[in-house]
């Protein structure tokens, strides 16, 4: 049963609501909260999240429709999945860049994800009950300036590990049952508090009152179209991988709909979390990627006696969501190693787990210019962490999603898709297919030629 050979004695979902539950881990994650906050506040606000949502529906929907597709009709990993649907054709090769990708982001995600879990522990024990002397953002970068940060990613991989290794139901399923009501419900509580600070006003117009300037800048229309792919973890086969523990009776636009709603949901409650706090305080909304780790303790600082319950409940849910994704991540190249070396869930849960913190050891290393490793540069000038986010991110998840897209949509006729996808022949069929076809290898290949230049 762990080892899932050819599809044989594969495990599945216990309930669909699970299955549900489980993808929707796997879109929302780091990407919701510490991405999605501080993209948006750097690219317009209001602007950003109408150009993102449509980009949600037109490219979201008909990719992670397009990877449920081809992972519930192969009932097996990312890779052998093509291999099983177009033998002998290089479409596998969508399935490697999948595997090698979840290698790459989980190795830098789980650094991220230490550092919510190290202000999670200061938060709880005291570490961060008064503002530091040196002001949070030296202490964040005295932290990340150090050795620190690997036993907090090694930290991460162990908790991920441990779910992975116990299976579909009793680990992934299990966990994602727990974590995501948890998470919904502690980013509403959050939400609902921040809007009694003062600056709700000001947060939810920069949110949903557009600048119509903004919609004239080319780059807001890019920032949004990655955002919207790499929220959903489109193009990186985890969405081929859970749905292949789906049986082939299970309905897929349903559950692509309810993914793609709470995430989307998820994201915007993080944006009423944030930005009416940020306008509160006086800060600024497009303060880049420290938003999270330095302004948001200065916040919770001003805030008072009960910003550290606050403080507490919001690196409780950044932690939260990260290992929902990270499991997701890990589960996508276990499953491929699993079924082409014949190993066992444990053995290969373990040995992947190890590989992919000494992976990540250069990037805990080079977050900072004074860490051991922050003088040295790779892609573009960038450090170790940011040349890999830019190489999984901006390279191979857009080529992997445009590579699905393709093989579904100019791969299968029209009876196929129709017959696989659980649509009714309509109007609405037609346009999803067309749009599959053309928008959506187009949009993504825009996104992709112009994140490279």
């Amino acid at each position: 049963m762990d080892n899932n050979l050819n599809g044989q004695h594969r495990e599945q979902w216990g309930t669909r609501v699970g299955f549900i539950l489980a993808g929707m881990g796997s879109a929302v994650g780091l990407g919701n909260i510490w991405r999605f906050s501080y993209v948006a506040g750097e690219s317009g606000g209001a602007a950003f999240l109408i150009i993102y949502l449509i980009a949600i529906a037109l490219i979201g929907f008909p990719v992670m429709m397009s990877e449920f597709m081809i992972g519930r009709r192969a009932q097996s990993d990312a890779v052998e999945s093509f291999n099983k649907i177009a033998p002998g054709k290089p479409w596998f090769l969508a399935g490697i860049i999948g595997v090698v990708a979840g290698f790459i982001i989980l190795s830098f995600y789980a650094v991220i994800a230490g550092w919510a879990m190290k202000y999670l522990f200061a938060y709880m024990t005291g570490g961060l009950w008064n503002r530091p002397s040196e002001g949070y953002e030296n202490y964040f970068s005295g932290f990340i300036s150090n050795y620190q940060p690997l036993g907090w990613q090694l930290l991460f991989i162990i908790l991920t590990v441990g779910i992975v290794l116990l299976g579909i139901k009793n680990g992934i399923e299990k966990s994602n049952k727990i974590m995501m009501p948890l998470l919904g419900i502690v980013i509403i509580l959050l939400a609902v508090y921040s809007l009694t600070l003062g600056g709700a006003k000001e947060g939810l117009a920069f949110l949903f009152k557009p600048d119509w300037q903004a919609f004239t800048d080319p780059n807001v229309y890019l920032v949004a179209l990655g955002q919207a792919f790499f929220s959903l973890s489109l193009g990186m086969g985890a969405l081929i991988t859970y749905s292949s523990y789906l049986p082939k009776t299970e309905k897929l636009p349903g559950a692509a709909v309810w993914i793609i709603s709470l995430d989307s949901t998820f994201a915007i409650v993080a944006g009423i979390m944030i930005f009416p706090a940020v306008f509160a305080f006086g800060m600024s909304p497009d303060a880049g990627p420290g938003l999270v780790f330095i302004m948001m303790p200065e916040i919770f600082h001003n805030i008072g006696g009960f910003g550290i319950v606050v403080g507490v409940l919001f690196f409780l849910l950044l932690t939260a969501a990260a290992l929902s994704s990270a499991i997701s991540l890990l589960e996508v190249c276990n499953a491929f190693f699993m079924r082409k070396f014949n190993l066992s869930r444990k053995f290969t849960s373990i040995l992947l787990g190890s590989i992919i913190f000494i992976i990540g050891i250069p990037s805990a290393l080079s977050a900072s210019g004074d860490a051991p490793l922050g003088k040295l540069t790779f892609i573009g000038g960038r450090s170790f962490l940011d040349s890999a986010d830019f190489l999984a991110s901006n390279v191979m998840l857009p080529i992997g999603g445009l590579l699905i897209a393709m093989f579904v949509g100019w791969t299968w006729d029209k009876a196929e898709i129709l017959r696989e996808s659980d649509l009714k022949a309509s109007k609405f069929f037609d346009i999803f297919r067309w749009v599959l076809i053309i928008v959506v290898p187009v949009a993504i290949l825009y996104v992709f030629i112009n994140s490279v230049n």
